[in-house]
């Protein structure tokens, strides 16, 4: 069973980017790069730092979080952030 992650990523702009992968390091890098995985909204908002993750079992447990967080007002996500310290080591 392979491990998916929610994560936030916070943008050169400053607007926030909520996603899923199963590997947030090489996400985090396609993003900040020309690889063609890397969101394409997010190519002239470079460099974006993940500053959120939460860890799920399965995608669909880790899509449906997405969605949820998705929906939310900048403000609840800030305030998820804003006690997160974990870092990313993969």
């Amino acid at each position: 069973m392979m491990t998916w992650f929610l994560y936030i990523a916070r943008c050169r702009d400053d607007t926030l980017y909520t996603g899923i992968s199963t590997n947030i390091k090489r996400r985090e890098e396609e993003h900040n790069t020309n690889n063609k995985r890397g969101a394409k909204s997010l190519r002239n908002k470079r460099p974006v730092k993940i500053v959120y993750f939460e860890k799920y079992m399965n995608q669909i447990e880790a899509r449906s979080r997405e969605a949820e967080v998705k929906g939310w007002k900048r403000k609840y996500k800030l305030k998820l952030i804003s006690g997160f310290t974990r870092k990313i080591t993969k």
